[in-house]
């Protein structure tokens, strides 16, 4: 194995199973909002490693229609995911493999760094996903030395994943926080389940509104308020695409226009990250967000933008500006704040002038909210 600090990962997504659940169709290559399911692995697992196989046995060449080398199980009749990962520890030149199911279409963009920083933190020998409540076995860290062992196991006719793992020091790398990260489809009814809904460990709540309604003054008015009632507050806001928080000719600045990708700036009082996306890079996602704040340290996340995410909301609506209502077109508004009574609205209406009241509204979310 290597022993230099950069030690190498090949990216492997499970795709090499019968799917008797799920009729027999290739689960891999099944259609979810338009998209085959391996695609969203592909598109979260592709960027976290140094090079990405996918193990399949089934529709070969459609699989390689992806742009990415095809690893078939080397020992035949669909054996379950230990053979895809012996077949990939066999074939890959790299010190790891990083293991993945075709199925799951929000797989963490953290996957790596937690599984890489778990296992070398505990010395282990793998490392395995942990939702908080259970292992989840095929999101898995392995040193391809441990090939030798594995096809001995698979030899003896064990196919058991638990099994394999048990016998090897693990560290289990916590994703509580990320529980949708492993949600996958083993039914044809699962395919109806929304996999856009955001997962947070913490209660949240958005405001939605048309550019100038007043969300940021509301904002600023509601905070100190929550914040008396002893509730610990963080805000994620969407901003334009050019903005920056930086100013010109500020040490942080120049040496991030000097090329640096991340600057972290740390101070007693204050702590700031600046990470420069690629121009190619689309808006990132709350999913994506949430996970970076510190929710071990918080009651409540407010969200100012995000309007077309799948989360509870609060409309801010001011007649006087002429814009039409959302809620009507977005069942996760579960309230209207405004500066007149709005006539015949069907969710609960608050005077967007009484901060009071809204502070009340959303304390009694928090306290009434589930996961």
């Amino acid at each position: 194995m290597n022993t230099s600090s950069l030690l190498s990962i090949t990216g492997v997504i499970l795709a090499g199973g019968r799917a008797q659940r799920m009729g027999g169709n290739d689960k891999g290559l099944i259609l979810f909002n338009h998209k085959p399911l391996i695609s969203y692995a592909i598109k979260a697992l592709a960027p976290q490693v140094d090079q990405l196989v996918i193990n399949a046995n089934r529709n070969i060449d459609t699989y390689k229609g992806f742009g990415y080398p095809v690893i078939e199980d080397s020992i035949t009749g669909f054996c379950g995911p230990l053979a895809g990962m012996l077949s990939a520890m066999q074939t890959v030149n790299s010190d790891y493999i990083l293991t993945a199911p075709c199925d799951s279409p929000k797989i963490s963009l953290q996957l790596r760094q937690r599984m890489m920083e778990t296992v070398l933190l505990e010395r282990a020998d793998i490392a395995v996903a942990h939702d908080g409540e259970r292992l989840q076995p095929v999101f898995c860290l392995i040193p391809t030395s441990l090939k030798h062992d594995l096809a001995d196991f698979l030899a003896n006719g064990d196919r058991k994943i638990d099994l394999w793992l048990a016998r090897h020091k693990l560290a289990l790398v916590n994703f509580s926080d990320q529980p949708d990260t492993f949600v996958n489809f083993n039914r044809p009814e699962d395919l109806s389940t929304p996999a856009n809904k955001v997962f947070s460990p913490v209660p949240m709540i958005g405001f939605a509104a048309f550019s100038g309604t007043g969300k940021t003054t509301l904002l600023r008015q509601l905070i100190p308020e929550l914040r008396a009632r002893g509730l610990e507050v963080a805000v994620i806001k969407h901003a334009h695409h050019n903005f920056d928080i930086d100013v010109p000719g500020k040490d942080s600045y120049e040496i991030r226009r000097a090329g640096a990708q991340q600057v972290l700036v740390s101070s007693s009082r204050l702590m700031a990250l600046m990470e420069t996306q690629p121009p190619e890079l689309k808006q990132p996602s709350l999913a994506e967000l949430i996970p970076r704040l510190n929710t071990n340290l918080l009651d409540l996340i407010l969200v100012e933008g995000f309007k077309h995410e799948t989360i509870a909301k609060i409309e801010l609506h001011r007649p006087s500006l002429g814009k039409p209502l959302l809620y009507l077109d977005d069942s996760n508004i579960i309230a209207i704040a405004s500066d007149k009574t709005i006539d015949d609205v069907t969710i609960a209406q608050l005077d967007l002038n009484n901060i009071d009241k809204i502070a009340d509204f959303i304390q009694h979310f928090s306290q009434s909210w589930t996961k």
